[in-house]
């Protein structure tokens, strides 16, 4: 999907992460922001401090699964700066989702920074649904190399693809 021609009336908003992997958390947020946004890009961010489970291409596919049901959601993926990758897209909103107190403290870094960078941009905080307050990747991972249930946290599909990645790290 591309992006259409900025304009008055049409929101573009682009939801940065790492997505490693897409959990349930992400994708109430997902849901969540495409009703409030004309096209809402899912930016997955090429971390190169991090160990990622999954490639970034894996990420970008699982999440085009997840989301196929949402017609103006785009995945894409970054490595440049975020508030740069904004301004190339064209993008008013940066959508982030808080859990927590903690994760308020450091968003509200990341957004005067990013608001510092590129003024045009504005971040928008989502309160994630009580019901995944707790979750993160990280977590996930852990529960599923110690063979935990995830079910309830991933997508089915998300949950395929993490059980066979766990397991071909493992040599099994």
């Amino acid at each position: 999907m591309k992006t259409q021609p900025k304009n008055s009336t049409y929101r573009v908003a682009v939801y940065p992460g790492s997505f490693d992997p897409v959990t349930m958390g992400h994708m109430d947020i997902i849901t969540r922001a495409s009703k409030q946004f004309d096209h809402l890009i899912v930016a997955v961010l090429n971390n190169l401090s991090k160990n990622p489970l999954f490639t970034v291409e894996e990420r970008k596919d699982l999440l085009r699964r997840v989301t196929a049901h949402l017609p103006n959601v785009e995945i894409d993926s970054f490595r440049d700066l975020l508030a740069n990758y904004v301004r190339e897209k064209d993008a008013q909103v940066i959508v982030r989702g808080i859990r927590s107190i903690t994760d308020f403290e450091y968003e509200l870094q990341l957004a005067s920074t990013n608001h510092k960078l590129n003024p045009d941009a504005e971040t928008i905080f989502m309160m994630t649904n009580p019901k995944y307050s707790y979750l993160s990747s990280s977590l996930v991972k852990e529960i599923a190399h110690f063979n935990g249930d995830t079910t309830d946290l991933v997508c089915p599909e998300v949950d395929i693809a993490l059980r066979q990645k766990i397991s071909e790290r493992a040599g099994k």
